[in-house]
């Protein structure tokens, strides 16, 4: 596994944090009040999940290290507007990860489309790290028959363990129509999708 963006130590914080628990509501909360210094336990919870995300929709370490800090930081300066009546905090912190890839690949690339690293021909200039390449050639061939929304679905599926209701809100699809995509995604790979979902769990 690639090197990955250091938890913060407090003295202290012996009990983890459960996804939309009361102490979740707390601590965003007390950040919504200006008590910044909380924000750091919603650091140590996500940022793990975050940066695997990024990783491999960038395949670069350096890269989803960048985007991963961006992505906190973004959280953090517009944690106010963030509304748990309407999405989940886990699931309203991956739109933004998702955005910051998507801006990201904008921002480099001046006449390609896209929204990862696979949509890139395989003529193109991609800087990956020497690790990445052995891990992307073991589901490469698979994730090559799929459309980007289909292996974004693979992956906050099988690799986030993201519900689909999460998964609609980070993509901003119906939890139907997320649903079905994971359905038609499965079609497509058919036998080929339990060696891709299991290359996926072993390499995370």
């Amino acid at each position: 596994m690639s090197r990955q963006p250091a938890r913060t130590q407090r003295q202290g914080d012996i009990h983890p944090i459960t996804p939309n628990s009361p102490m979740e509501f707390e601590i965003i909360a007390q950040c919504q009040q200006g008590n910044l210094r909380e924000f750091g336990r919603l650091y140590d919870e996500y940022v793990r999940k975050v940066y695997q995300f990024i990783y491999f929709k960038t395949h670069h370490r350096e890269t989803a290290e960048d985007l991963t800090s961006v992505v906190f930081m973004k959280a953090m300066e517009n944690i106010k507007s963030f509304d748990p009546k309407k999405a989940p905090f886990k699931a309203w912190l991956f739109r933004i990860a998702r955005n910051t890839v998507i801006d990201h690949y904008r921002a480099h690339k001046e006449t390609v489309d896209l929204e990862d690293v696979w949509d890139l021909k395989g003529n193109q200039d991609v800087a990956r790290d020497v690790e990445t390449e052995l891990k992307i050639q073991s589901i490469q061939k698979y994730m090559k028959k799929l459309k980007p929304d289909q292996r974004e679905i693979v992956l906050l599926r099988v690799w986030g363990d993201h519900s689909f209701k999460e998964i609609a809100e980070i993509t901003g699809k119906s939890e139907a129509a997320a649903k079905m995509m994971f359905k038609r995604t499965i079609d497509t790979l058919r036998t080929d999708f339990a060696l891709l979902a299991i290359a996926l769990l072993l390499i995370r």
